[in-house]
């Protein structure tokens, strides 16, 4: 049985990381702002000779398609029910917007946006952290080192730790309105996520010491 096992195994994690396409396929540029710099770099004549893959279908034209709530609904995505995702995220936004017009009215925010999708994205850009910390080892010990994070993960971590706040809330209000409240207080620089986010950098500067270990 176990020589079956180690015969199969590496086939199957080979199918596994297969992929649909060729590795000469390049991504759709289905953005004209896309199409726009390719043209601009001279890069689309040359791109419509190289095959290309398909366009997913949640990807799309219109002026309300946005990366960054297709990412987020991707996250909320629990069991593949995306469509039970999408209905809480729209009653988040909806919430959202209830919550600042409110605020708007009684004079707590002069000249504040009410677009729950403005916010939902400076929420985001306040939460990203710059850095993270990781452990290597030298000499049997083990450091904290800090080193600078990429874009797509320091996105990733953001939204991620505004799911994880809204799903550590009581469990007694809805969760369309939890998140509304994470998002709410990340976009105006407070709240837990935000907190989280300097005790991270909080630990990264006090670990500066060992940050050359990054190059050893």
């Amino acid at each position: 049985m176990n020589n079956i096992v180690k015969v199969l195994l590496p086939r199957m994690l080979s199918v596994r990381q297969m992929s649909a396409y060729p590795k000469h396929y390049v991504d759709p540029i289905f953005t004209k702002e896309a199409q726009m710099a390719a043209k601009e770099q001279d890069e689309y004549n040359r791109l419509l000779h190289v095959p290309t893959k398909a366009t997913k279908n949640d990807e799309s034209l219109s002026v309300f398609y946005n990366p960054f709530v297709q990412k987020i609904i991707n996250y909320m995505t629990y069991g593949g029910n995306k469509k039970l995702a999408r209905e809480l995220f729209d009653k988040s936004m909806e919430s959202v917007k209830r919550t600042q017009i409110e605020r708007i009215n009684l004079g707590k925010l002069e000249g504040a946006t009410a677009d729950p999708y403005a916010l939902l994205i400076q929420a985001i850009e306040n939460s990203r952290p710059l850095l993270q910390l990781t452990a290597i080892k030298r000499g049997g010990v083990t450091y904290q080192v800090p080193v600078p994070i990429t874009e797509k993960r320091s996105y990733f971590l953001a939204m991620k730790w505004l799911l994880e706040a809204a799903r550590e809330k009581e469990r007694k209000v809805h969760f369309p309105e939890k998140f509304a409240w994470e998002i709410l207080d990340a976009a105006y620089g407070q709240g837990r996520v935000i907190k989280k986010k300097n005790d991270l950098h909080r630990q990264a500067e006090s670990n500066r010491a060992y940050a050359h270990y990054r190059w050893s």
